[in-house]
């Protein structure tokens, strides 16, 4: 921006510094009109409506000082910071269009705060500091928008030229143990555009009987939510790493669940891309132990028991058989309820009183029925070992109670 004549600055000097109390106003107002006229910050996720206040703050804050005086680099960081909402805003999926109405609305915002001062001072001569000061605003507006649509532009070439294969490379890399490397790890990142010196989880989405992928676009549709992540194909699954930043993981798994159209396993948060590589072991386990169909995601948390059970499939057959083997032999209707019944007695943590109530017999019948469970499988009902192993079993070997009226 161009210095001001000294009465101008002067008068600016006046006029502008009241605005800083007002920035979290004016920012609001310039918010509510974009996310009403701009349906593509409606789509966005909460990440990005507060990234897009946070932002228009900062800019509305730097364009005040500048008419103050308070700028000491001839626009340098204006200049840088428009550049890099161009960057971040191609990378997010927000059109250009859209995102220079923001900046320019900006500029709007910040002149009609100054007009409203000025008209509240009623001082002679302002008119004339107010046309000369919009001139000066609006061409740095326009220098601005120039720059942000150049670097918007060179980021969508940049994507758009990293094509499928190239992005498998890179995953496969991260998922085979490359994250320790820093070089490798410094150009994954850069040509990604993902941060992967942070929060990260896997996620690994078997495909359907048919073969097909269970989650459609995910990358482009977590990017709405302002999640970066980058997805390909290992061991016959769709595998994701997501990059999580600040967000909690029970967000992502939620989002993740409005995706799937099958069971996607997701792994425990790890600390940089050196740990991606346990990370899609544990996300591949969380996958395997949940029945094919339907859309559940589930966190390798939710599911250690059966993540034990799943990783060692001699020793869990062993397990079933020693515990619930002669059980499991039974004729049909007797073996169901006496399964149902220790199912049951095992949630009731041992009461038998619950038991019943929970399955809407008499207490007495309960207790006949463990008898028989201890007749048939050699084992007391009392032993705490033996309710771990049982409870262990019966997660083996998918047992769910019948539903009871």
């Amino acid at each position: 921006m161009q210095p001001f004549r000294p009465e101008v600055a002067a008068r600016l000097a006046e006029l502008a510094p009241p605005l800083l109390e007002q920035l979290d106003e004016m920012t609001s107002r310039m918010v509510s009109i974009l996310e009403r006229s701009e349906g593509a910050y409606t789509e966005q996720g909460p990440v990005v409506r507060a990234e897009l206040f946070e932002s228009g703050r900062a800019n509305l804050e730097r364009g005040v000082r500048t008419l103050m005086g308070d700028a000491d680099d001839s626009g340098r960081a204006g200049m840088a910071a428009a550049r890099e909402v161009g960057r971040r805003r191609a990378a997010q999926g927000v059109p250009l269009e859209t995102v220079l109405r923001a900046y320019r609305l900006g500029g709007q915002v910040t002149w009609e705060a100054l007009r409203a001062a000025a008209r509240a001072a009623e001082a002679p001569g302002d008119s004339d500091v107010l046309l000369e000061v919009a001139g000066s605003v609006w061409h740095v507006n326009d220098v601005q928008c120039a720059a942000l649509a150049e670097a918007y532009r060179a980021e969508e070439r940049r994507l758009a030229g990293i094509d499928d294969q190239a992005r498998q490379q890179v995953l496969d890399g991260l998922l085979g143990g490359r994250g320790g490397d820093p070089v490798f790890v410094r150009t994954a990142s850069e040509l990604l555009a993902l941060p992967l010196d942070g929060r990260l989880v896997c996620a690994v989405a078997p495909p359907d009987d048919a073969g097909n992928p269970t989650l459609t676009e995910p990358a482009a549709r977590l990017l709405k939510r302002g999640v970066r992540s980058v997805w390909g194909w290992r061991s016959g699954a769709q595998v994701g790493v997501v990059a999580l930043g600040t967000r909690r993981l029970g967000d992502v798994l939620g989002w993740l669940g409005e995706l799937a159209e099958g069971p996607v396993g997701v792994s425990a948060v790890v600390e940089g891309a050196a740990s991606v590589g346990s990370a899609w072991r544990l996300a591949d386990t969380a996958a395997r132990t949940l029945p094919a169909g339907g859309g559940r995601v589930v966190s390798i948390d939710d599911r250690l028991p059966e993540a034990l059970l799943s990783s060692s499939p001699e020793i869990t057959r062993r397990l079933v058989d020693q515990s619930l083997g002669r059980l499991l032999d039974l004729s049909g209707e007797e073996r169901d309820v006496l399964l149902d019944t220790l199912t049951a007695f095992l949630a009731a943590d041992g009461s038998p009183t619950r038991a019943a109530d929970q399955l809407y017999c008499h207490r007495n019948t309960v207790m006949h029925r463990l008898r028989r469970i201890e007749q048939v499988t050699g084992r007391s009902v009392t032993d705490p070992r033996v309710r771990l192993l049982w409870q262990l079993a019966l997660l083996a070997a998918e047992h769910r109670p019948a539903t009871r009226p």
